[in-house]
């Protein structure tokens, strides 16, 4: 193992998304300095976590983020980079959240598969049971996920390892048994900026913020180590559903799942099943008021996208953004009576092209068409191509300097 070269691939994935943060660009100001600072801290055990920065966002609903400094986010990524193929051997397939060639586009046309199998493509009758988690990562009882991340390493490391190499006796064992502590019993409410108004937090269920969070539970949202560890949590409980109970069409997002099956009376018996193991094993409560049990015909909200037969469209709150922010571009080129700059340009073509790149996963068309149908200004620097599945710049404005 190289560490430093490793902490360099940590760093590159870390700022993936993140280049114009301010964090970010103020460690890339000295970044081989930095880097190989890290890399001392790391390789000399001398690395502690840093001060999170907490704030609130209210899309798609109110939530209390915890966002580590850069650093962390590289180490981070150093921790996953080291145990997360051990992991993969472990999870479900119907595990969608942070893992590679999944996500939710993955979740939502499993659903659809599963519908289409148990109904024997929509020819008999089935029921979809969605089920949600209260609270859950505020919830996560650290010593009990730092003792199933062990144990699960000590069983399957040393598979990872080269031929003649034990994971007893690697260095990745040794960053591991370092890194895991530090990061798993790091309480960020003890050392973190809140930014905003202390009046944000108003409205958000005690059960949402890790300021209310019992001693020793509690994971922040926002680290890519979290969802990892969202992962490994509830794999138990995956198990248990698949394997103990039966249960044939199951998946699961962080703490959103579902199981699809003919006899609804069946999903109905699971319900305190599922409640009293999810209590009684890791403290974790169903949600009371998100437990649906309904008709595959009725059309199944999930991930953002509502499976129906044959077909799978986006939600209504996506619909509602969409027409919102292209409501924004088409009201801001009309405001403005001098040519927009080729900054505000690009970034209204990057705004239109990715609300546009995910409806073309979902039966999308005619929503796209009313939409696009109520502008006029932006066609005068730009057009759509290809079925409205994409905003192309007039060749005068896409090469205009910055």
């Amino acid at each position: 193992m190289d560490l430093l070269e490793d902490i360099f691939t940590a760093y590159f994935d870390a700022r993936k998304g993140k280049r114009n943060s301010a964090n970010q660009l103020r460690f890339e100001l000295n970044l081989e300095e930095n880097l190989i600072a890290l890399y001392r801290e790391v390789k000399e055990h001398r690395y502690r976590v840093g001060r999170s920065i907490c704030f609130m966002v209210d899309y798609p609903v109110k939530r209390e983020v915890f966002a580590a400094d850069f650093r962390d986010r590289i180490v981070h990524h150093l921790l996953f980079n080291h145990i997360s193929p051990i992991f993969e051997r472990t999870f479900i397939n119907d595990c969608y959240s942070c893992r590679k060639g999944k996500g939710t586009l993955y979740g939502i046309k499993r659903l659809d598969k599963h519908i289409r199998s148990c109904s024997h493509n929509y020819t008999r009758d089935c029921y979809v049971l969605k089920l949600d988690l209260q609270g859950y990562f505020m919830n996560i009882n650290r010593q009990v996920l730092f003792d199933s991340v062990r144990g699960t390493l000590e069983k399957y490391g040393y598979l990872e390892m080269p031929s003649g190499i034990h994971w007893e006796d690697s260095e990745e064992k040794e960053l591991a048994d370092y890194l895991l502590p530090l990061i798993i019993f790091n309480d960020p409410t003890q050392n973190c900026v809140r930014r905003g108004d202390i009046s944000d937090w108003e409205g958000l269920p005690p059960s949402k913020s890790l300021f209310h969070s019992p001693p020793g539970h509690g994971l922040p949202i926002g680290n890519l180590t979290s969802q990892l560890f969202s992962n490994i949590y509830l794999t138990p409980f995956d198990n248990y559903v698949k394997r103990t109970l039966g249960v044939k069409y199951y998946g699961r997002y962080v703490d959103d799942f579902f199981l699809v099956h003919e006899d609804r009376e069946v999903l109905k018996a699971l319900i305190p099943k599922l409640r009293d193991y999810l209590w009684d094993t890791m403290n974790v409560r169903l949600h009371p008021k998100k437990i649906v049990l309904q008709h595959y015909s009725k059309g199944v909200e999930f991930l953002g996208a509502v499976v129906k037969p044959g077909r799978i469209y986006i939600q209504n709150r996506a619909k509602r953004k969409f027409a919102s922010e292209m409501y924004y571009w088409e009201k801001d080129l009309g405001d403005n009576r001098a040519p927009p700059d080729h900054r505000f340009l690009i970034g209204m073509r990057a705004s239109v092209n990715s609300y546009l790149g995910i409806m073309q996963h979902f039966c999308s068309h005619n929503i796209k068409k009313e939409v696009v149908g109520r502008c006029s200004n932006i066609f005068l620097y730009g057009y759509f191509c290809k079925g409205l599945e994409k905003y192309v710049l007039l060749k005068k404005w896409n090469t205009l300097s910055l």
